[in-house]
């Protein structure tokens, strides 16, 4: 089975009904699919071949949905660009994917242009917009190919389960990026596990709100696709934009990073907004602490799922739905099971490993790291052999992520391997810190990270982004720390910052949570 798949199945059963609402377009899954097909004829009619790799540069929009399934219905591999890098960074992984063609926005012109000037090989560019863009690279109007172009669908690709579909690159915060390849079969696994797992069906709408080249969203572009639903989208995150789409298109469903859950529900208007529509929010791509979670619910009033995943698991691990039993608990015990990282989720075999490889105690205490298989696992790293190797122990991957696990069988991640702080020769898990800060009711953003410490090894250092209009010292907060946690965790130093560096997803971004620490330079 292969994407393209997806996409017939939809115009099949739902010729006529709404697919995207995107702005003033509005598009039914007949004039979505005549789209796609005109796209994808007119990258074969540049000679390019099943395996050829394409990218895109693009914010949220219906261009991102065609491309996905134009590219798919090619047999072509997609590499989605996070379009907050450095024209150098892009310009790295373009060249490491050989990817031949870009679809990219107007706004990109600038990038673009200095990719040529960094020698990046790419032979057409595909501006999206109204028009033709001035740039070195011969060019072409979007626009112009998927209106004017046949709509009558080409042959589809004779792509196979293990062929590559994506190419999405990893942030680099340890290194040069790295291309997680994703196979139609990881994608539609992942996809059909989905539909599973949260009910989706022909009456959900789903609002793109995370980035679209990032997979804690781009996963529904098959998912939502393939039960026929309607996708809302959003260019890009702004709370009153966001909230408005939800209430006028009607949102069923979403999913968002925890920083854009985070000024949602802190934002002074949420309250006048209609959003009875709403049946489920999730929180993914980051940690989330459990006051927040309690703000979301008490807020949207709809049903609450964390959820864990991964660029290289298509992405999600595990989901905080709650088994049957467990139903029936008052609603304190439930929202303890709603707060943790899940149980894992119904495509992937999961366990929590000691060093020596045997499992952790189910109590809910002990510490190990995550290890995941099944068929929404990637392959590996494109032309990265041995860092493929390292990833993997035998037929498990290596999530970097350590974690408990209790006797039901669901997953709390207490850090990343490589964040946890070792201070005096105590282990600090920073989630833990940072979510006992987020419950001092001035504090709107937190990050705890270890710095380096003569005496200590490591030190607890925090950076914290105050509510508007609310006042805390760097005393008040360590206080309220040494009330709830061992005084080894307590930050020994907290900055307070205006905002605090996030990744191109949205998530904090520790690297420079560090980089400012050590300056002790707030970030504008």
């Amino acid at each position: 089975m292969n994407i393209s798949f997806i996409l017939e199945k939809a115009l099949n059963l739902h010729p006529e009904k709404e697919s995207i609402l995107c702005g003033d377009v509005r598009l039914t899954y007949r004039s979505f699919a005549g789209r796609v097909f005109a796209l994808a004829r007119f990258l074969r009619s540049l000679g390019l071949t099943e395996g050829d790799r394409i990218a895109i540069l693009h914010n949220n929009g219906h261009e991102y949905l065609e491309t996905y399934f134009a590219a798919a219905w090619s047999g072509m591999v997609l590499t989605p660009l996070n379009f907050r890098l450095s024209p150098r960074e892009t310009a790295f992984i373009l060249q490491d994917a050989g990817a031949r063609i870009l679809i990219a926005a107007p706004r990109f012109r600038e990038p673009v242009s200095v990719l040529h000037e960094l020698n990046v090989p790419l032979e057409r560019v595909l501006w999206t917009g109204g028009g033709k863009i001035g740039c070195p690279y011969p060019s072409a109007v979007y626009e112009d190919i998927v209106r004017s172009g046949p709509s009558s669908p080409p042959a589809p690709a004779t792509s196979k389960d293990d062929d590559i579909a994506h190419l999405y690159y990893t942030s680099g915060t340890t290194g040069l990026p790295k291309g997680v390849m994703l196979s139609h079969k990881n994608v539609c696994s992942h996809a059909l596990c989905a539909i599973a797992e949260l009910g989706l069906r022909d009456t959900d709408r789903w609002i793109h709100v995370a980035p679209m080249f990032h997979l804690a969203d781009a996963w529904a572009a098959f998912a939502v696709t393939w039960v026929g639903g309607c996708h809302v989208v959003v260019p890009e995150f702004d709370t009153r934009e966001v909230l408005s789409a939800m209430e006028r298109d009607r949102v069923t469903i979403t999913n968002m990073v925890p920083t854009m859950l985070n000024l949602l529900v802190n934002d002074p208007a949420v309250g006048s907004y209609e959003l009875t529509t709403l049946r489920a929010i999730m929180s993914g791509g980051a940690p989330i602490a459990p006051e927040l979670v309690r703000k979301i619910m008490d807020t949207f009033k709809c049903d609450y799922i964390q959820t864990y995943g991964m660029t290289e698991t298509s992405p999600y691990l595990t989901l905080s739905l709650l088994k049957k039993h467990l139903l029936d608990l008052p609603d304190h015990e439930r929202f303890v099971f709603k707060a943790k990282t899940g149980r894992p989720f119904i495509g992937v075999l999961l366990k929590v490993v000691r060093e020596d490889g045997s499992e952790v105690v189910p109590d809910d205490f002990e510490v190990g790291e995550i290890l995941v298989q099944g068929d929404t696992v990637t392959p590996g790293y494109w032309n990265r052999s041995e860092e493929t190797a390292k990833t993997f122990q035998g037929e498990w991957l290596r999530t970097g992520d350590l974690a408990t696990v209790d006797a039901e069988g669901y997953v709390n991640i207490v850090d990343r391997k490589k964040d946890m702080i070792i201070t005096g020769g105590e282990n600090v898990y920073s989630v833990e810190v940072e979510n006992v800060l987020y419950t001092h009711p001035s504090v709107l953003e937190a990050a705890v990270v270890g710095v380096s410490d003569p005496r200590w090894g490591e030190r607890v250092s925090a950076a914290v982004v105050l509510k508007p209009g609310m006042n805390a010292c760097e005393r008040e907060l360590m206080e309220h720390c040494r009330k709830r946690i061992a005084h080894y965790k307590v930050p020994k130093s907290i900055l307070f910052a205006d905002a605090l560096p996030k990744t191109g997803s949205g998530k904090i971004y520790k690297k420079g949570i560090r980089e400012m620490l050590l300056s002790g330079v707030p970030e504008d």
